[in-house]
């Protein structure tokens, strides 16, 4: 069984939160990378799989001061040996599919055959809206579920998926469908002999008949693939056409039984082959201390955070994995028995608590519940 963390990227605690204005202060902002190096230090160490963590923009706030996912990996690499960023995931309306396909191609490169990555849909309206590439596309959340803007954000994704996909799979290729057409302009406007005589998919009289990414990624045929925290069946039914993982932090086990059911069904109809238990990675917010009442105590920040910052983008608090050692394996005991989970994620209060106390967490569940379930 793997274990994995995931993160936000706060940048302080809760009072440097609450004195306002916390993302644009550097000194907080590099006292939170070098936390997050530790943390994934003491990770790597101690054996666990994989460090997420999302994009978001425009947080001048710092509560989730995530930005470029690129730069997120490679630093966590930079400081690890076997640990896997997980850059999860890439925002779908603010990005060009063939660039990210290109990127998490050379940045599997780059952190040696350990990435990990997502693509997600983007539900912060106030940086998407900034960000995104066409007009007509919007942030999704609960103001809009269920409308046009909402159905026509999914078509949009899934259909970037697949282009991400199809770039990162093959050599070359061309794609024409609702939002995107590779090759663009087919026709190169002046001779270029190198397209045609040591290239592919350009013709002597130089028209472009496909295009491919470079390099090719190291993982083949793709780095592990990941869908954000979900609580919709359909979100991971998606997946499992692709054979990604989704992310579920959620204590309704009739909902998780019946979402990794609807997962093993839709990939079969897939030709998708994943074993009992891999469907999809499920997990909850993490503080592990020696006792129930301990951890208790100290989840009270990250409650808070969970209140101010996620509450209102209409996300409920997940899963608590928040106890003792012995409270915690029985929860993954629980879960693995129903489910059969290959793969539990533990949301940390990184920021908020500082690495030190993380660490301490970490190391209780790595000592005494990560070996019952070797």
């Amino acid at each position: 069984m793997k274990f994995s963390l995931f993160m936000y990227c706060t940048i302080g605690r809760r009072h440097e939160l609450e004195a306002g204005l916390a993302g644009l202060n550097n000194d907080y902002y590099q006292r939170m990378l070098g936390e997050i190096a530790e943390i994934a230090r003491f990770a790597d160490e101690a054996g666990w799989y994989g460090f997420g963590h999302p994009e978001h923009h425009l947080q001048i706030e710092g509560f989730e001061i995530s930005n470029d996912l690129n730069l997120m990996a490679s630093w966590i690499a930079q400081h690890t040996t076997r640990l896997r960023p997980i850059a999860c995931g890439y925002v779908s309306t603010t990005h060009n599919p063939l660039r990210v396909a290109e990127q998490v191609a050379t940045l599997d490169h780059m952190t040696g055959g350990r990435l990990c990555f997502g693509v997600v849909r983007g539900y912060q309206h106030r940086w998407v809206d900034q960000f995104k590439i066409r007009p007509d596309l919007a942030a999704v959340g609960k103001w809009n579920r269920d409308t046009h803007d909402d159905e026509y954000n999914r078509r949009f994704f899934e259909e970037f998926v697949e282009v991400v996909l199809t770039a990162l799979r093959n050599d070359t290729f061309s794609y024409e469908g609702e939002f995107w057409r590779f090759p663009n302009d087919n026709l190169n406007p002046h001779t270029h002999t190198v397209y045609s005589d040591y290239g592919a998919g350009v013709d002597a009289d130089m028209t472009i008949r496909e295009v491919g990414i470079a390099p090719r990624p190291l993982q083949s045929p793709h780095p592990p693939l990941y869908g954000g925290f979900t609580m919709s069946m359909s979100s991971a039914v998606f997946w499992a056409r692709y054979g990604g993982t989704p992310i579920v932090l959620s204590d309704k086990m009739d909902f998780c039984e019946a979402l990794w059911k609807a997962y093993r069904e839709e990939a079969a109809r897939h030709g998708v082959d994943k074993p009992r238990g891999h469907e999809c990675g499920w997990g909850g917010v993490a503080v592990c201390a020696p006792t129930d009442e301990e951890a208790r105590r100290q989840f009270a920040d990250m409650e808070w955070f969970w209140n101010q910052w996620a509450i209102q983008f209409g996300q409920g608090m997940p899963l608590q994995l928040v106890g003792s050692p012995d409270t915690i394996s029985r929860q993954i005991e629980e879960a693995q028995t129903l489910l059969g989970i290959d793969e539990a994620f533990f949301l940390v209060p990184q920021g908020i608590h500082s690495a030190d106390q993380i660490n301490a967490s970490l190391e209780l569940i790595s000592d005494k519940v990560m070996p019952r379930f070797a």
